[in-house]
Parts: structure tokens; C-alpha cells; sequence
């Protein structure tokens, strides 16, 4: 009894120890292939990535299927479907009902949340070296069908590709987080910027502004080699209307909602 009494605290002390954010991160990155929602769309996103590669080989001209050229149209299907995997990772605590057990077991949501963003960004990292990759393979084999096959890519298409995936990722961790309904998010997260690239591009009044605000067109410039400061100040402020402010209200609401 004496020995009982003399470990309590110390199991006491190791009970209350919070789990390493390693640990928190590993468990998102392996939530987002626990759904069946979600491994599809990363089987569908691998098979998408690999279509842009065949694509290219065989209907693009030999002068484009270059490293560069495999890369660059590579990127596209992640772009679009990674922010539904980030979008999934924040309503699926609230659509599986585990965010009872998640919040119980780590009480400090804060911790979950950067969790699922730093699983957010490592996701869109792996995705940007997964295109590499498969650019490397498409561009022997095009070169082998009688393709360019020049393997001179700039630096800044690569780690501007790597930006861009993760400005979409928790662009849709930020709609996840702000609605907490999966259907309703993912519908805002592709219909609201649409909406408003339309009426950027069709009022002149609102015509300057959408050179700012618009995503879906200051994000283009960042599959072309070196940037100019404007363009990266477009991209940022973008980036701003679109990913922080929908992500910052999101945290709030997360933070501050009743888990039943």
C-alpha cells in the first residue's frame, strides 16, 4: 500500500503530461487516410497525377514534355483536391462524432489544430515531391516516345510549387474549420472564389480589386520560374482574404464550440 501511495504522483505527473505535438501530428497524418473519404481521394489524386503525365506524353507537343513541362501540369490535380483532404480533416471531428474522444484525450483543442495544420503543410509537402517524382519517370518515357526530355527545370518553379499547395491545403483547413460541415464547405471552398473571380472579371469597378483578391489568378503566376515582388505581394494579400481570415475565425470557432 505504501508503494501505491508513493508512485501516485508520479503517475499522477505522467498523466497529465500532454502528448507531444510529434505524436498529435502523426495521428492527423494518419486520419487522412483513415476514412474511406479520404483514402479514395488520395488514390484518386495519385491516379489524377499520374493522367497528367500520360496526357502530356501523348498529346502535348515534343517541345513541351520537358522536366519543367511534367512538373508544372503535374501539380494541378493536388491543387485542387488536396484542400478537400485539409477540408475533411476539420469537419470530420464534427461528421464522425470523434471529436468527443479527440478533445477529451488532448483537452487543449489548440494543440489538435496546429496538429492538423502541420499534417496539412507535411501533406502538401509529400504531394509537391510525389509530382517530382513521377515528373522524373514521365519525362524518360517521353523522351523515349520522342520527346524534349530536358531535364533543366528552374529551382523557384519547385519551391514555389510547394507554396502553392500548401496556400490551397489550409485554404481548405481554414473552410473546414470556419463551417464544420463537410458538404457545405467544400461547396463554399470552390463556388465563393469562382463567384467572385466572375464578378472580378465582368464589373470594371471591381476589376482592380480582383487583381488582389482573386486567388485563382494571383496563384498562376507561381507555375512560372521567378516571381516579381508585385506578383508575391498579390499572391500574399490573396492569401490573406482567402487563408487567414477564414482559418483564424475557424480556430475561434473550434476553440469555442460545445462538443455533445
Amino acid at each position: 500500500m505504501t508503494a501505491v501511495l508513493e508512485n501516485t504522483p508520479q503517475l499522477e505527473q505522467a498523466s497529465t503530461r500532454p502528448v507531444p505535438i510529434g505524436r498529435l501530428t502523426m495521428i492527423e497524418l494518419r486520419k487522412l487516410a483513415d476514412t474511406r473519404a479520404g483514402l479514395w481521394l488520395l488514390i484518386v489524386i495519385a491516379f489524377a497525377t499520374a493522367a497528367t503525365s500520360a496526357i502530356m506524353i501523348g498529346w502535348a507537343p515534343d517541345e513541351e514534355q520537358t522536366f519543367q513541362g511534367f512538373f508544372e501540369f503535374g501539380l494541378l490535380p493536388s491543387a485542387v483536391l488536396l484542400p478537400v483532404l485539409g477540408i475533411l480533416s476539420m469537419t470530420g471531428e464534427w461528421s464522425q462524432r470523434t471529436a468527443l474522444t479527440t478533445f477529451t484525450l488532448v483537452p487543449a483543442r489548440g494543440r489538435v489544430i496546429a496538429a492538423k495544420l502541420i499534417a496539412g503543410v507535411l501533406i502538401a509537402i509529400a504531394s509537391t515531391a510525389a509530382a517530382l517524382a513521377l515528373s522524373a519517370v514521365a519525362n524518360l518515357l517521353g523522351a523515349a516516345f520522342g520527346g524534349d526530355g530536358s531535364w533543366s527545370i528552374d529551382g523557384s518553379v519547385i519551391w514555389q510549387g510547394v507554396a502553392l499547395q500548401v496556400i490551397f491545403v489550409l485554404m481548405g483547413i481554414g473552410f473546414g474549420a470556419l463551417l464544420l460541415n463537410t458538404p457545405l464547405a467544400i461547396v463554399a471552398f470552390f463556388a465563393v472564389p469562382m463567384v467572385w473571380s466572375i464578378l472580378g472579371g465582368t464589373i470594371k469597378a471591381l476589376k482592380t480589386a480582383a487583381e488582389w483578391i482573386d486567388i485563382n489568378t494571383t496563384t498562376t503566376a507561381m507555375s512560372e520560374p521567378a516571381m516579381t515582388s508585385g506578383e508575391w505581394a498579390r499572391v500574399a494579400v490573396s492569401a490573406a482574404v482567402w487563408v487567414v481570415v477564414p482559418l483564424a475565425l475557424g480556430v475561434w470557432r473550434v476553440l469555442r464550440r460545445e462538443v455533445s
